[in-house]
């Protein structure tokens, strides 16, 4: 990673882009992905899309989604706290003590997630943490006051956690790589590609989807507008190895040893076997896992999206997701990135992805 990459990868993991507010690191991903590219547009919900060769038929598509958990406040009560909900998979659990930022539209307010101190708690209060008894503090006396401050019904809260490099830059952990970590690894694939000045035989659409924690939405949207022929579409998966995993259940995966390679349904095998024999062929270490009906990720809203789209998943293994330490590792950042780079130089207008003719 140089100085360029390293710049942008930390600005971009540092903006706040919650779900339905991603424009602010949707910029930013544009305006280092611009060089690289033929053309972009946006959607009408902010999904941005750059794209390299784009009069030809045959389209591919390489996916991130830019969007970060965040809280819609929902209660101010006449003492000038605030209550709040989830937008996205937040975690109550982890809420107390977190400091926090409340994006009104007159500025960013610093705030925090309250919690009775331990010598006055009792015992059934341990496991009490939800929308009734987590509050945000933003140091206000009234609810008056909040609503001149611009706080209202509504305003987005986000966690403030930066990317933080850990043991000599072996791992970043931060609030919002997944999946802001996918769309540093797409835009690194186009900049790549740029540098080896390669013109693929087909139009590669570069996805940023928006809206992907509350139900794969922008993925849904622009997969109707593009109507690709092949989708690979990066997202971040469970490392098991830490505590509170059953690798019985949820698949033996571990930060630091590749990228993982998913089979499911909506996952095209003939496409994950052309991705598996790439990195065989060029020495990427990978790991397999497997899912039950769906992926969970935009691989979903590709795969079964007009006609149907031949797809895959490129997962990056991760530490705590949904918290405000997710960790990954260095390496199997840069391996995603050179799987879903070598995949794509192995990718033709005439590949055969019907399932009956190339059997």
């Amino acid at each position: 990673m140089d100085a360029k990459s390293k710049n942008f990868l930390y600005k971009y993991l540092n903006a706040n882009s919650p779900t339905g507010h991603e424009t602010p690191g949707q910029k930013i991903w544009l305006d280092y992905l611009s060089p690289y590219i033929d053309t972009f547009y946006t959607d009408v919900y902010g999904t941005a899309v750059g794209v390299i060769n784009p009069k030809a038929k045959y389209k591919v598509v390489i996916e991130a989604h830019a969007d970060e958990i965040s809280w819609y406040i929902n209660h101010i009560t006449k003492e000038g706290y605030m209550h709040v909900i989830r937008n996205g998979g937040s975690d109550y659990q982890i809420a107390p003590s977190m400091h926090a930022k409340i994006h009104t539209e007159k500025g960013i307010l610093p705030a925090v997630f309250g919690w009775p101190a331990i010598h006055v708690r009792k015992k059934e209060d341990e496991a009490k943490f939800n929308e009734k008894t987590v509050v945000l503090d933003a140091g206000f006396s009234s609810k008056e006051e909040a609503l001149e401050k611009g706080v209202h019904v509504g305003t987005m809260v986000t966690f403030d956690q930066d990317l933080v490099a850990l043991n000599n830059g072996r791992f970043f952990t931060g609030r919002a790589l997944d999946n802001r970590m996918g769309g540093f690894m797409i835009a690194e694939v186009a900049r790549r590609l740029h540098q080896a000045k390669f013109v693929p035989p087909y139009a590669l659409h570069i996805v940023n989807s928006v809206q992907e924690e509350v139900g794969l939405q922008g993925a849904t949207m622009i997969s109707r507008r593009i109507q690709p022929d092949v989708a690979i579409v990066t997202d971040v998966t469970h490392d098991t190895q830490t505590v509170g995993y059953d690798k019985i259940k949820q698949g033996d995966i571990a930060c630091g040893k590749g990228p993982v390679l998913t089979y499911a349904p909506a996952v095209h095998r003939i496409l994950r076997k052309i991705i598996e024999q790439v990195a065989q062929k060029e020495n990427i270490p990978f790991q397999r896992a497997a899912s039950s009906r769906h992926t969970g990720t935009d691989t979903d809203a590709f795969a079964y999206s007009h006609t149907g789209t031949a797809s895959a998943l490129i997962s990056l293994p991760l530490k705590y997701m949904h918290t405000t330490a997710e960790t990954v590792h260095k390496d199997d950042v840069e391996n995603v990135i050179q799987l879903i780079h070598k995949s794509l130089l192995n990718l033709n207008p005439g590949d055969n992805f019907n399932y009956l003719n190339a059997e």
